[in-house]
């Protein structure tokens, strides 16, 4: 039976809500925000300069940059009320706004920029909240794929990088520093434990940059003449509230690509639950929720701030990963480095320092191990034809809008520059076949009850209608009703509970039930709607197999159900619980 993931976990040295020593932590933090403050520095820069902006507005936007960074960095690992992952998901600017931003700024300026941002970031807010409604939209498969195509966005960028030297550089410099970063990293990744793995990254770093210091590669010169301390005093933008026709007509694709960049976002928050436990733990899509809802609040301060959207970076997925360090500490210690040094420019500067092929050697590792776990993300609970075909299609469509081979010459310079952006094309290919699939699959019947013992005669009559209507066998509409029943009686055990003598049925009895049918001769999906409880039936039932010997009163029913369904999948949402039940049919004799 498919209860969660099967990645294995075991070298996992600190989970979320473990404290790893103070060092350790800042460590850690510092190196994931070394190596990630140029990315977050370069899209303004990219932005502005590629508008005509000016230098005092230039400086802003970067200040403003990694201020809002850190600080919604911050609010990602710790949660606020329903804002926030509670997972290390660093946040940073988000290069998918380029070509937006780029035409905002040259059509009405910083001011009306800002005010596209705010505005496109109440959307955010808005799926955060009606995420359980859009679960068949954005599913694994979807994720998944988005987050296959991040590789191949960034990586054109990322080889680009290997052969971005000064003029004057022998020629060995770029390809010696690259190679002996990939190298010491790859290398140790293999073959190192314990401590050692914790701090292969900075290693590696440390490394190719004492390579190319020998080639005077390393800009030591920036380091020395930045200022300690210092914030710019002016550029701020401000917002423009006129809402003339620029801006009308450039809010549609704000709200568009806002909403790419949320994809990239439940993706992201999937993926670092998975590497975040030592044990496969069902997703948590409140967690999910939280991470959208920041990311909405990070779009929300930059453009109040006057400065580019941002979104969560992938590439904290990855050091989690290659560290073994998912504790929450982590994340607040990179949102203090990004924030202190928006204030310190020498500290930017030291960072901002290390040479392009050794930064590009490094994110390279990064972004094929996070290809992996996209892949992983994908194949999450069992590949059929119709994952395979969503996927391949559209992780290849998006392959071929990166690399522009796909009709570019009929498109637009606006779409051209929309579309030319893999994640973009290929997560909305993903989306429009992942709703072409829902619309005519096949017709849902539902119905409507109390959580309670009082429903299940209902409840029972509900299902038998459906597998006759189907032609099930004598056998097959008993494993269903069977199926039902268990669901029922396990959503009905009250949080806390453990002598299962029904201590909580009042509780229960005040919630509502919505249970939608929908399927063939074949096999039947159930979907269980509910007010929401505290325990995750997936994890319930993965203790039971670790468990073994009697079961307890209140296992039984989760015991039972996991015998007549062939898979069982519970998304704890805001408010809704929803579990998902396969039974398998099969025709009369």
């Amino acid at each position: 039976m498919q209860t969660g993931d099967t990645h294995s976990s075991k070298t996992l040295r600190y989970e979320p809500d473990e404290k790893p020593p103070h060092a350790l932590s800042f460590g850690l933090g510092f190196q994931h925000a070394a190596l990630c403050i140029a990315g977050v520095v370069l899209t303004p820069v990219i932005v502005i300069r590629a508008a005509g902006g000016g230098e005092p507005y230039l400086s802003w936007a970067i200040f403003a940059a990694l201020a809002v960074s850190g600080l919604t960095t911050v609010l990602q690992a710790v949660r606020v009320g329903r804002i926030g992952a509670g997972y290390v998901l660093l946040m940073g600017t988000s290069g998918a706004f380029i070509a937006v931003c780029v035409t905002a700024l040259a059509d009405g300026g910083p001011a009306m920029l800002a005010t596209l941002i705010i505005v496109s970031s109440l959307c955010q807010f808005a799926l955060s909240a009606r995420l359980s409604r859009m679960r068949r939209i954005f599913t694994p498969t979807v994720a998944g794929t988005v987050i296959m195509l991040i590789p191949v966005t960034v990586m054109p960028i990322i080889f680009g990088m290997l052969t971005d030297v000064p003029e004057g550089v022998p020629p060995a410099a770029a390809p010696a520093s690259a190679a002996v970063t990939a190298l010491v990293i790859v290398g140790l990744t293999l073959r190192a434990s314990g401590m050692w793995r914790l701090w292969v990254p900075i290693i590696g770093i440390v490394a190719g940059c004492v390579v190319a210091s020998f080639f005077g590669l390393y800009d030591a010169g920036r380091v020395i003449e930045a200022p300690w301390i210092g914030a710019p005093s002016q550029g701020w933008p401000g917002v423009d509230i006129g809402f003339g026709p620029e801006f009308w007509a450039l809010l549609p694709a704000f709200m568009f690509v806002t909403q790419i960049g949320a994809i990239e976002t439940i993706g992201d928050s999937i993926a670092i639950q998975r590497v975040s436990w030592r044990k496969p733990r069902a997703v948590d899509f409140r967690a999910v929720q939280g991470a959208v809802a920041a990311d909405g609040m990070g779009n929300l301060f930059s453009g109040v701030a006057g400065t580019v959207p941002n979104t969560t970076y992938s590439t904290s997925i990855a050091i989690t990963e290659l560290t073994g360090v998912a504790a929450r500490s982590v994340g607040v210690w990179i949102g203090v480095v990004f924030m202190a040094a928006a204030f310190l420019p020498k500290v930017s500067a030291l960072l901002l320092a290390i040479p392009s092929p050794v930064a590009a050697a490094y994110v390279t590792v990064l972004l094929a191990l996070l290809f992996v776990l996209g892949m992983r993300i994908v194949v999450q609970g069992g590949v059929d034809y119709r994952k395979a075909t969503i996927a391949g299609v559209a992780f290849w469509i998006g392959v071929g809008f990166q690399s522009k081979v796909i009709f570019a010459e009929h498109f637009g310079e606006w779409w051209g520059a929309l579309l030319g952006n893999g994640m973009t094309a290929g997560g909305l290919t993903a989306i429009l076949l992942t709703v072409f699939m829902e619309l005519t699959g096949p017709r849902r019947k539902r119905m409507e009850t109390v959580l309670g013992v009082e429903a299940l005669p209902q409840v029972e009559a509900f299902l038998r209608g459906f597998a006759s209507r189907r032609g099930w066998g004598a056998e097959a509409v008993q494993r269903l009703l069977s199926a039902g029943e268990e669901t029922i009686l396990s959503l009905m055990r009250p949080v806390g509970a453990d002598d299962g003598e029904g201590g909580g049925n009042e509780a229960s009895e005040r919630r509502r039930l919505l249970l939608i049918a929908r399927g063939g001769r074949e096999a039947a999906e159930l979907e269980f709607i509910a007010a929401p409880g505290e325990e995750n039936l997936e994890d319930r039932m993965v203790l039971l197999t670790e468990r073994g010997g009697a079961p307890a009163e209140h296992e039984i029913s989760l015991r039972l159900l996991r015998h007549y369904a062939s898979s069982v999948r519970h998304q704890q949402y805001h408010g809704t619980d929803i579990v998902t039940v396969r039974v398998e049919g099969g025709a009369r004799e």
